[in-house]
């Protein structure tokens, strides 16, 4: 028997954002897009708070799609495989570089409760590259204000953007991260759910006309937190609907794995959103673990995300 943590006998069907919760052209009016956004969260809510066994390559994945999103915002070219291949194929003591540290930020964000205290935020603030305030330090007393506060959770994490941006211009980055924090927070989920920043460059923060983007503290920037709030919602789910098929599929033929050690990479494949073909392991060799990844693929299990004949990567 492999040990470990299986999915569970009775398979998790994530919900899904019903088609009547998303903007179907320009949201105009505020009333409109608060509705669109609060019915998109219910869904995502349920699927937040489950906590499948594969909710860690869920979010993980969501983590890899934010940092993309946030490396560009910061002006930056790498994509997701090049962030994914940063990370994952770095050795022991290598510098993961400013678009790595930036990964390494919403990786943080996705693994950890939304509490936060000056500590780790100035952590986070030294991965993305700013330089630490006074002024900074009062972020996680704001956050608990507004959430003590009752505000709704969209508009709270609007203000929160909002505060950041006109305290540091220079923070965009890290104001669409807290914006995601404090989203968390006050839904009170166990993890946050990298959302907003996936949203920067759609539509949803196109200014009226087509002129530039909404930016946070900008007229109209709750109503555009809303519209975005539900695309991400409806994307997030769609997301993990398609990784707990892959999650089922894994389950199934589990039973037919027999590589001492299989158990360790299927936790792995289960809380991350990729692992090394070449994972080693005490109890699995890089001959081994090759061959496990080999059979899994050609089972339909998991899929190889790099495209390369070596140095691949798998994941759900």
């Amino acid at each position: 028997m492999i040990p470990t943590v299986a999915p569970p006998p009775s398979p998790y069907h994530p919900p899904a954002v019903p088609a009547w919760a998303l903007p179907r052209g320009p949201v105009t009016g505020d009333a409109e897009a608060a509705f669109l956004a609060g019915a998109a969260l219910n869904s995502l809510d349920n699927l937040a708070r489950a906590e499948p066994v594969w909710a860690g390559a869920w979010r993980q994945r969501l983590a890899l799609k934010a940092a993309a999103a946030a490396v560009r915002l910061a002006g930056r070219t790498e994509d997701e495989a090049a962030l994914r291949d940063a990370w994952y194929l770095r050795q022991l003591g290598d510098v993961a570089g400013p678009g790595g540290n930036i990964l390494a930020a919403w990786k943080r964000l996705a693994s950890r409760s939304p509490k936060i205290d000056g500590e780790s935020l100035r952590g986070i603030i030294e991965l993305l590259g700013l330089r630490w305030s006074a002024e900074l330090a009062t972020f996680p007393d704001r956050i608990d204000d507004l959430v003590r506060s009752g505000s709704p959770a969209p508009f709270a994490a609007a203000v929160i953007a909002g505060q950041l941006q006109a305290l540091r211009p220079d923070g965009a980055v890290l104001a669409w991260w807290l914006a995601d924090l404090t989203l968390a927070q006050r839904l009170r989920w166990p993890r946050p759910v990298p959302l907003l920043v996936t949203q920067v460059h759609t539509a949803a923060f196109r200014a009226t006309g087509g002129r530039g983007r909404i930016r946070p503290g900008d007229e109209g920037f709750d109503r555009a937190v809303c519209t975005a709030l539900a695309q991400a919602a409806a994307e997030a789910c769609r997301l993990a609907a398609d990784i707990a098929r892959c999650a089922e599929r894994l389950a199934v033929v589990m039973p037919k794995l027999r590589a001492k050690g299989a158990g360790e990479a299927i936790r792995l494949l289960l809380a991350e959103d990729a692992v090394s073909g070449s994972l080693v392991t005490p109890r699995l060799s890089r001959f081994a673990s090759r061959r496990l990844f080999e059979r899994l693929t050609k089972l339909d299990a998991v899929r190889e995300l790099s495209g390369r004949p070596v140095f691949r990567l798998y994941g759900l």
